[in-house]
């Protein structure tokens, strides 16, 4: 649609977002070898060996799946479970990079061939 010719006032766009959970993962994301400052300000374990380590971060919807991500990710590896949030849908684990690679791979695959997900891919940094 042209908005040229519409007078003064009526050419504006109004944008609303608004939140509509679907079945997905939105991030699963690896951070290999981050700095120990991370793990302090996200609360987690700081006696961890913060040279061979990786925080592994997912956000899903619904929220609530986060629980069934928490107890995923730490059964199909050797990662620990760093933080889990049902009403935000985050899941935050912690181990070697091969460990959390692991956990968030096992959480995609089980969302997408188990409960029809829609699943963003693992990125790492």
């Amino acid at each position: 649609m042209n908005f040229d010719n519409l007078p003064s006032g009526e050419g504006k766009t109004r944008i609303i977002q608004e939140l509509v959970p679907g079945k997905q993962i939105t991030i699963a994301h690896i951070i290999a070898n981050p700095d120990e400052i991370l793990y302090k300000k996200l609360g987690l374990d700081p006696a961890v060996d913060y040279s061979r380590s990786a925080i592994g971060i997912l956000t899903l919807s619904p929220s609530e799946t986060a629980i069934i991500a928490g107890d995923i990710a730490i059964k199909s590896s050797g990662a620990e479970l760093g933080f889990v949030d049902r009403f935000s849908g985050t899941v935050i684990v912690t181990g070697t990079v091969s460990q959390v690679e692991s956990s968030l791979a096992a959480v995609c695959d089980y969302a997408k061939q188990k409960l029809g997900f829609s699943v963003c891919d693992i990125t790492k940094t």
